[in-house]
């Protein structure tokens, strides 16, 4: 270890010696932690990261003044649609992504370095409950998607097959992330299929370029974004992994949203066959202020441009279909080539941009006291998954649709949007519609049966809808009986919530013997419609 000289004179060409001035106070043990810390912190690196995070952070928010004449919505040919394509090229990708599937050639990779603290808790988001009868976490709904997946490419090629799970955690959540897949045998997953890696930590800083310690032992350190990925791809050999493996086809998503198909067969068919080396789930803006990204084209390149840089007047614009011009929302769901990644890791990751976030960091004060600061105080530096686009020679963009594929969790239960019980509610009225197409009955409390689905169940999910002008069509009350993620029960038995003047119902799965067997799916046939991915969650 570097003496704490070397260490005071490798901070002070950074312009950060302020970070040893508690240090002659310290025990060995935490001082030693703390030249640990500082050890690992390159002194040029440290002085540039502090310098760019105080300039962006001083620049005038808002969009550039030019943008708006250099945004084009994506061009037709380079998006497929899960809901208005023709049946048959739905078959056709479909088919196309379960023979990569179980050719082995197909990874999911999880974007897992947050914590919950917008929930409320401490630990990673996937060990988080959203209240499902089941109380599956996220973890193990996902876990249990991957393993339906590779049954039903398994079944259909007549051969066993893989989807090797990647996991990226941080140093806040691969810990807790670890024992939890111990805890539960990794959801009956090979735990050698299940690789867990760390990105990277970075500084935070303050508005004046300093950085922050947290404790007087301890500099304030957050991930670097999902964007992260990208380093930590080479930092850890995990495209190594995948090349021994014979991966050749990434799908990267983000851990919070409920809704998400791993390794969709659509979707990965869809990119195969159009030649791309990236591509990315969309869905259509609720409406013109949804904050959201936007995929679309600056400068006839593909990017996402976040909603804070669009103004209101472009936000607004129409298509001479009626729909808004840029609608395709960004949801973090994005399919990568390995070839792609290897491009990205060694010769670009170096050119992307990182991002601010300013945020109240906890830290010490001119006398080493701890402050939670009750307003930000702090800038973190974040790169996104998405600053890749630009570099794809073949982009290609799929349009989902919201109610299948998109239910993010990100507030606590207090807030109107995107909770656990919008979570919870998307879920199970996406289960509803399932049981509907296989064939189910609803039946009210006197057993009568019911020609549709009940109507007054609309108003118990409203608080699902993702904006003021959106539509939840097919929602499902707050409390419902066997998860519809096991294997389907008789019987799903429905309270009403106390004071709202709702009737007792049952819905009775009227469908017949085999749809019931077909425990993952529950559609006529044999098969589920190609865009209906596999994992029934």
């Amino acid at each position: 270890m570097a003496s704490e000289a070397d260490l005071r004179a490798r901070l002070q060409r950074a312009s950060q010696e302020h970070l040893l001035r508690f240090c002659a106070e310290l025990a060995p043990e935490p001082r030693a932690a703390l030249l640990a810390q500082l050890e690992a912190l390159e002194p040029e690196a440290l002085r540039q990261h502090c310098q760019r995070a105080a300039a962006a952070c001083a620049r005038p928010p808002g969009p550039p003044p030019d943008l708006a004449a250099r945004l084009q919505p994506l061009p037709p040919e380079r998006v497929g649609s899960a809901s208005e394509g023709d049946p048959q090229t739905l078959r056709l990708w479909e088919e196309e992504g379960f023979h990569q599937i179980a050719l082995n050639k197909v990874a999911v990779l999880l974007l897992a370095g947050g914590q919950g603290t917008r929930l409320g808790v401490t630990y990673p988001k996937g060990m988080y409950q959203v209240g499902l009868p089941s109380q599956k976490t996220l973890y193990q709904l996902q876990a249990e998607r991957i393993r339906r997946v590779e049954q039903l490419a398994g079944e259909r090629y007549g051969t066993h097959c893989t989807v090797p799970w990647y996991i990226m955690t941080s140093e806040f959540t691969l810990g807790p992330t670890a024992k939890f897949f111990k805890e539960h045998a990794f959801f009956h997953l090979d735990p050698n299929n299940v690789i867990m890696f760390e990105q990277r930590m970075l500084p935070a800083v303050s508005f004046d370029g300093r950085a922050i310690l947290e404790r007087k032992d301890k500099v304030a350190m957050a991930p670097d974004g999902n964007g992260g990925l990208y380093s930590a791809l080479e930092d850890h050999q995990i495209l190594e992994d995948m090349e021994r493996r014979g991966v050749e086809f990434v799908h990267v998503y983000c851990v919070d949203n409920i809704l998400v198909r791993l390794a969709d067969p659509v979707f990965i068919g869809f990119c195969v066959l159009r030649g791309a080396d990236c591509g990315a789930k969309v869905v259509e803006k609720a409406y013109p202020e949804e904050p959201v990204g936007v995929v679309c084209q600056v400068d006839g390149v593909p990017q996402v441009v976040e909603y804070s840089e669009i103004s209101p007047e472009v936000a607004q614009l129409r298509a001479p279909g009626g729909g808004l011009l840029y609608n395709a929302g960004n949801i973090c769901n994005h399919f990568f080539t390995r070839d792609f990644l290897r491009t990205v890791t060694r010769e670009l990751e170096p050119l992307l941009q990182p991002h601010v976030a300013v945020k109240k960091v906890p830290c010490v004060d001119e006398h080493g006291n701890p402050v939670k600061p009750l307003q930000p105080n702090g800038i973190k530096m974040e790169k996104f998954v998405f600053d890749v686009l630009p570099f794809a020679k073949n982009f290609v963009a799929f349009q989902v649709l919201r109610e299948e594929e998109f239910s993010p969790l990100k507030n606590a239960d207090s807030a109107d949007r995107d909770s656990p019980s919008t979570s919870r509610q998307a879920l199970l009225a996406q289960h509803c519609r399932w049981a509907l197409r296989a064939g189910a009955h609803f039946l009210d409390a006197h057993g009568t049966r019911l020609l549709e689905q009940p109507r007054d169940w609309r108003n118990t999910c409203a608080a699902a809808s993702s904006g003021p002008h959106s539509s939840w069509t097919r929602p499902l009350p707050r409390s419902c009986g066997p998860d519809p993620c096991q294997p389907w029960g008789p019987r799903l038995r429905t309270q009403p919530r106390p004071g709202s003047g709702q009737e007792s119902c049952s819905a009775i799965l009227a469908a017949d013997r085999g749809a019931q067997n077909r425990a993952g799916f529950l559609h006529r046939g044999g098969r589920p419609p190609a865009t209906r991915a596999p994992g029934a969650g």
